[in-house]
């Protein structure tokens, strides 16, 4: 398994330095995802269905949801530290795993990049346990940031948007040019914790 890696060349949809990812918060049952490119083409778009036991979100190339390009699952259902595969769905390749770090995330949002042999290659960590305090026990207006280090090495940042309407998250790797995080990962991890952050709401 490969968690990491440079981006295949050929595939300009995830040879960017940024991206966003908004979901509709509006949406009574599951969540709509759509995932932005710099120049604001889309890149990937999913519609994740409620009432799953067990998480399992389908990303597609656009909206009319024709072509698949990578899916997330979850290994087990309601699991606080789950782990969620990533997969290339037309190779059926696992691109890498993510775990929730479970009863940590509870006070302040954490997770594992895992590589091979379920080994910790990397993290995603909230901004300072202070505001992650706040934001969950006085006011849920002060947007979350997120560090995301692969082999003790800062990758790429993960900012949150406050929008009443729209849950927004940025994704910026002008720290990574040469793709060591592969940009399919990294996106997949923003639309997990988009979806779980809505369930939370």
């Amino acid at each position: 398994m490969s968690s990491t890696g440079p981006t295949d060349p050929t595939t300009t949809r995830f040879g960017h330095t940024h991206y966003t990812i908004r979901r509709k918060v509006l949406k009574l049952i599951g969540g709509a995802f759509t995932v932005f490119d710099q120049a604001g083409n889309t890149v990937m778009f999913a519609d994740q269905k409620g009432f799953k036991l067990k998480e399992d979100i389908r990303l597609f190339s656009g909206p009319d949801m024709t072509e698949e390009l990578v899916r997330i699952h979850a290994r087990r259902a309601l699991d606080i530290s789950a782990v969620y595969d990533v997969i290339d769905s037309k190779t059926n390749v696992p691109i890498g795993a993510l775990q929730r770090r479970g009863m940590k995330s509870v006070l302040k949002d954490e997770w594992w990049i895992l590589g091979d042999g379920e080994t910790q290659r990397g993290a995603i960590v909230e901004d300072s346990m202070a505001l992650a305090l706040v934001r969950r026990f006085v006011l849920n207006l002060i947007p979350q940031n997120f560090t995301v280090t692969l082999d003790g090495v800062e990758v790429a940042e993960m900012r949150q948007q406050i929008n009443p309407f729209v849950f927004k998250i940025d994704l910026d790797f002008s720290k990574d040019p040469a793709g060591r995080l592969d940009r399919r990962l990294a996106i997949a991890a923003g639309v997990l914790m988009s979806a779980i952050e809505g369930r939370q709401q």
